[in-house]
């Protein structure tokens, strides 16, 4: 096993891996992560996704015209 050290910063949980060793083509990697010091979020982690509510009430589907859309050819 070669031990390969760099410092990186990491982004959004991300650690990126300087561009000299993904030349080397790395399939596996045990990763040990020192951390030098650790920054309070002090705002919560937006959600990227939220909850959607539509009001089919007195709507009517037609199955046959759905599937006449190109996009389900």
């Amino acid at each position: 096993m070669q031990t390969y050290e760099f410092n990186t910063v990491v982004h959004n949980g991300l650690i990126h891996i300087p561009k000299q060793l993904i030349d080397k083509k790395i399939s596996n990697a045990r990763v040990v992560l020192m951390v030098d010091t650790v920054i309070k979020i002090s705002e919560p982690v937006k959600k990227r996704f939220t909850a959607m509510r539509l009001k089919t009430k007195g709507l009517t589907f037609n199955r046959e015209e759905i599937y006449e859309r190109e996009c389900f050819s």
